[in-house]
């Protein structure tokens, strides 16, 4: 439990994770952590607003603001999910002003990781594309599964977002192929097929295929199979709401804060498993 008062800041206020978030942490079911800034992007037309109020649950007194400068001391961590600029742009001031962030935003390039991966050596960061216990236990059983039965099988994963999702495979699918890929020894970047249009060819043994799906208001979906002849092992996570992602990443920062470590960690770190 943790008995400090902690101040957490969100970047996004507004968008579909932001707004979860805030309407977790008010909740009451923390004690002593309390939403200090909500940020949204320059030109909003509800800044000074109560965020509470924008987002239907009330006046809570805190008011939105476009300038995470401006809030740098009224917080100490910064929760993340919005887009690669933005988050790299938050990045660089955390760093500067030595304040912790948990990171949610996918779609980032190669570059934005050697850049995260820097500036872990001055703050604390958690970086995971999905904060969902569940997600997390998924990719330790595809450890164990990979393990077993890879080397027999072909395997292919299939994940489904709502329609405004941007970037494709989501985040979580190409984690779960790397782990996959660490397991059997492989270049991910080699064994990684996301296509198939034009390809006269059977399929090769040693590939990852990736099926994706946007449509609707699909929170999350994931599936990973291990299919071999006579037999498969399907291992499947489904995302009901946003709730379980808000829940992981409000449990990343209290342990971010609680531990005051400086480095990169991930969701298994969290959790310890």
């Amino acid at each position: 439990m943790y008995t400090k008062p902690l101040k957490i800041a969100i970047s996004g206020a507004l968008g579909k994770m932001g707004t979860n978030l805030i309407k977790e942490i008010c909740r009451n079911n923390y004690r002593n952590i309390f939403l200090s800034s909500a940020i949204v992007k320059k030109g909003n037309i509800f800044i000074k607003k109560d965020v509470g109020e924008i987002i239907g649950i009330g006046n809570i007194g805190t008011l939105i603001t476009d300038s995470l400068q401006k809030e740098i001391n009224n917080f100490d961590v910064l929760i993340d999910f919005t887009n690669p600029q933005n988050t790299i742009d938050n990045l660089n001031i955390c760093a500067l002003n030595k304040k912790k962030i948990v990171i949610g935003t996918t779609g980032l390039s190669e570059t934005d990781i050697k850049k995260i991966k820097l500036l872990s050596n001055t703050i604390g960061i958690v970086l995971s594309p999905n904060y969902s216990i569940g997600i997390n236990l998924m990719l330790k059983l595809l450890k164990i599964a990979t393990s077993v039965v890879g080397k027999n099988s072909d395997i292919e994963i299939i994940e489904a977002h709502h329609r405004e999702k941007i970037d494709a495979p989501s985040g979580t699918a190409i984690e779960m192929g790397k782990t996959i890929s660490n397991v059997m020894n492989w270049d991910f970047e080699k064994q990684a097929i996301y296509t198939r249009k034009g390809v006269n060819n059977k399929r090769k043994k040693d590939e990852i295929g990736f099926s994706t799906i946007r449509a609707g208001d699909i929170i999350g979906n994931h599936k990973v199979i291990f299919a071999s002849i006579g037999e498969r092992i399907e291992i499947m996570h489904k995302a009901t709401n946003r709730l379980a992602f808000s829940k992981g990443a409000i449990r990343a920062a209290i342990w971010l804060t609680l531990h005051k470590k400086i480095g990169l960690f991930n969701m298994y770190d969290v959790l310890n498993i």
